[in-house]
């Protein structure tokens, strides 16, 4: 099975994704795809600091609960509360609507994270 990875985005070894430009922050498509039907997101506050590779909150499937991990450090200026009463957006569109939150974060902070290229050798 072939996953979208979409080239612009850095990636962790946990799934997590962030959008350099814009500092968005949500799971791969392959993520989604392993847990199942989304059932329940558990984000942060806007304000929130959170460190590179600290948990920042909680995806339940059918299938089991996951800890999401911040891929790098900053402070929370958005958070997706569509997810609240749609997590099944996650599944749906992992890259656009199901986007989780937006970061104010350092740019060397992607340093430490995975090019697209190097995402998909993981996962396959």
């Amino acid at each position: 099975m072939s996953f979208e990875v979409p080239d612009d985005l850095h990636y962790r070894e946990s799934h997590e994704w962030i959008d350099p430009e814009t500092g968005r922050v949500g799971i791969s498509d392959f993520a989604q795809d392993e847990l199942g039907d989304v059932v329940f997101v558990e984000l942060p506050g806007v304000g929130d600091a959170l460190d590179a590779g600290a948990e920042f909150g909680v995806i339940e499937s059918i299938k089991a609960v996951s800890d999401l991990y911040a891929p790098v450090s900053g402070e929370v200026t958005a958070v997706n509360e569509a997810l609240f009463d749609a997590p099944e957006l996650v599944n749906e569109d992992p890259f656009g609507e199901g986007w989780m939150l937006e970061l104010d974060f350092e740019e060397g902070d992607l340093d430490d994270l995975l090019a697209a290229e190097e995402y998909r050798e993981q996962i396959e």
